[in-house]
């Protein structure tokens, strides 16, 4: 069973050789209603760490010449937040290892100036100029400002299993590890979004929260998940249902797993998972994404023992953004990473060769991209 929470997979990571090479980041992302207007926008807040061991009071940027030619890796804290749809953009604050607060202990807790979150709450802000975006091609982000206050009540789980196990996170063997504490999560709040105030209710804001953490990215970088679920057979909303799919090339220390996605569906409480690491479960994967001219395409089909699950989602890319990370080694792999909040599709579900139900979704969070 994989709804298993686990605040310890949540604990920072960054320790042995991960401290001198290596992230951890802490993700959610969810819709809120504009106060004035109505309209409804996806947003996202991640807090991304990155080489503690080699930090000091400034932040140290891997995209700088300077560095690069000093061989120099990144060290820092990364506050990631931004806002999905049309003009969608991304904010980077960046803080120095001295200047941050982060507890290595459980839950977890990381805090630098007004910017703060851990299991059960988040606040902060972030403001960038036009001159400033300009002016640091290095910060990797646009200008805008974006202000949030939220409480977070993480209601049901991803757990992957040992994957993620104790044993696994203290050796290391991953490059690339994943835990969804929260695939669906209930928030409450408010978002300033370039002036404008955005309310968060946990009734209709299809929360999601999940972390990643290691010594590099996987490629091709594969998410997608939504909790926005009706069903096509009966027409009525899935009101306690949700699911998370991840991956594309895990490795194990140098040897690639390539193709391989990890997908879990929460169906009005009965579990449904397609788990390539529980080898006994006869977990098969195919999946193919493609970019359009205007749109991003996913197709994911999974069978286990006695278990499928089809999924299509389509999402605009006018919606959506190419998020920057920089890898710990201070390269800036992925390129065209499409990020987006705003995945429309479907979902086909079956069990023992019977369709069990034919899902639409919407508000998606999705994700694409391949080293270029």
């Amino acid at each position: 069973m994989f709804n298993k929470h686990d605040i310890s997979r949540n604990a920072c990571q960054l320790f042995g050789e991960q401290a001198n090479c290596g992230y951890d980041w802490w993700w959610h992302s969810f819709t809120a209603t504009n106060e004035a207007t109505g309209e409804k926008r996806p947003f996202f807040i991640e807090f991304f760490v990155c080489n503690p061991d080699l930090g000091g009071d400034e932040p140290v940027f891997g995209q700088l010449e300077e560095n690069k030619k000093a061989g120099k890796r990144p060290s820092y804290l990364m506050v990631n937040v931004g806002a999905w749809g049309e003009n969608a953009i991304q904010l980077h604050r960046f803080f120095g290892w001295n200047k941050i607060y982060l507890s290595m202990g459980i839950p977890f807790k990381v805090k630098a100036d007004d910017c703060f979150m851990t299991e059960t709450e988040t606040y902060g802000s972030v403001s960038i100029t036009p001159e400033e975006a300009k002016a640091h091609p290095e910060w990797l982000c646009d200008a805008g400002e974006i202000s949030w206050n939220l409480k977070i009540r993480k209601k049901i789980a991803y757990n992957v299993g040992y994957g993620a196990s104790q044993l696994f996170r203290k050796l290391q063997l991953f490059e690339m590890f994943w835990h969804a504490e929260g695939m669906k999560t209930a928030f409450n709040g408010e978002v300033i979004c370039n002036g404008e105030r955005y309310i968060v209710s946990p009734e209709d804001c299809y929360g999601y929260s999940d972390k990643n953490w290691g010594k590099d990215f996987t490629s091709p970088w594969v998410w997608l998940s939504s909790c926005n679920l009706t069903s096509e057979i009966t027409g009525e909303k899935l009101k306690n249902s949700v699911f998370d799919i991840g991956g594309g090339c895990p490795k194990i220390g140098p040897v690639a797993l390539p193709r391989k996605l990890l997908s879990a569906f929460y169906y009005e409480g009965t579990e449904y998972e397609f788990n390539f690491s529980k080898f006994w479960t006869f977990t098969r994967t195919k999946f193919k994404c493609r970019e359009t001219d205007t749109q991003i395409i996913w197709h994911v089909d999974q069978k286990a023992r006695n278990d499928r699950m089809i999924t299509d989602i389509t999402c605009e890319k006018k919606d959506m953004l190419l998020i920057n990370y920089e890898a710990p080694t201070g390269e800036k792999r992925h390129n065209r990473l499409w990020n987006g909040g705003n995945g429309v599709g479907t979902v086909k579900l079956y069990h023992a060769g019977k369709l069990v139900d034919k899902i639409h979704l919407e508000n998606a969070g999705c994700e694409y991209g391949e080293y270029c």
